[in-house]
């Protein structure tokens, strides 16, 4: 299984590559300190499987992994974070990541979510899928017997949205964060804000999740 590393801190890149190395069923096929070089040097060795870390300076990890999956379909991105960040987890999902573990993941547990990952699975530490299961259970199921007679104030049409939220929501359900919106529609990243407040209120929303599965994104 030939797997590659992306992580800024060359301190944690020492130390994770020298571990990866001890792993007699792994080949370490590279090593990038940034999102740009990485994005040079991963399509020339097509890991099965890239750890990446998110919080890269410059261009994030979940920029790298978006740009890549497409030019590399079958190699699996595994996303390495500090924090469990919603947004973070969602944007990375969408961008096409199929694992998300935080950095704190002891190193057996990591080598087991590299196999879990290169068979198939999506592995994820305990605490980010309980993020994501509170995500899910945050949202009823339309058409539910228990919403009651109020469902539909719940739960209203996402017709009364502006063409410019309508646009924002589109960008939200494919996992973009907040400044990347900014930079594709040309405004703000304020303005983005502003009108992601307003699409959760008009939507009766409380997150990402509720927004976009409600506005049809």
């Amino acid at each position: 299984m030939r797997v590659a590393l992306v992580e800024d801190d060359p301190v944690q890149r020492a130390g994770m590559l020298e571990f990866l190395q001890t792993v007699t069923y792994l080949e370490v096929a590279g090593a990038w300190p940034s999102a740009e070089a990485a994005a040079e040097g991963l399509p020339g060795v097509a890991p099965d499987v890239v750890l990446v870390d998110i919080g890269l300076p410059g261009a994030s990890g979940i920029d790298l992994v978006r740009q890549l999956k497409p030019r590399l379909p079958d190699t699996q991105f595994m996303m390495l974070t500090v924090f469990e960040d919603t947004d973070a987890i969602f944007g990375a999902l969408g961008a096409g990541a199929t694992g998300y573990l935080l950095k704190k993941t002891v190193p057996r547990r990591l080598v087991e979510a590299i196999a879990e990952l290169h068979a198939g699975g999506s592995p994820m530490s305990g605490a980010i899928a309980r993020r994501l299961i509170e995500q899910f259970r945050s949202v009823p199921p339309s058409g539910s017997p228990n919403c009651g007679p109020t469902t539909s104030h719940s739960s209203p049409p996402a017709t009364h949205l502006s063409p410019r939220e309508h646009e924002i929501l589109a960008l939200l359900g494919k996992g973009r964060l907040y400044k990347e919106i900014a930079k594709t529609l040309g405004i703000a990243q304020g303005t983005v804000r502003t009108h992601i407040r307003r699409t959760y209120e008009k939507l009766h929303a409380r997150n990402r999740m509720e927004a976009v599965r409600r506005g049809g994104g």
